[in-house]
């Protein structure tokens, strides 16, 4: 199963190359947000809510959505497993 995970971007590392640190849960993590990119002012980014897929930012949604998924793949079990990788690849 695929799963997208909601996060939020934190700060913007390298516009360039269209990267930013997500955090999910209190794990941070390095994503791609070409897919959700509008404009090249990146920055404007900082602080929206996106559903995350295998390091990319595949889209933006609203806080109250995030938690709610974020709720119900937690009652699913789904999001524990997806929680401990990153964190196992989480950024220092």
């Amino acid at each position: 199963m695929c799963l997208g995970i909601p996060g939020r971007i934190i700060e913007i590392t390298d516009a360039e190359k269209y990267l930013a640190v997500v955090d999910v849960s209190g794990v941070r993590r390095k994503v791609n947000v070409a897919c959700i990119a509008e404009t090249d002012a990146l920055d404007e980014l900082i602080g929206a809510w996106v559903l995350l897929h295998v390091g990319f930012a595949m889209s933006v949604i609203d806080e109250a959505e995030a938690a709610r998924t974020l709720e119900v793949l937690d009652e699913l079990g789904e999001v524990q497993d997806e929680l401990t990788a990153m964190r196992e690849s989480a950024q220092p």
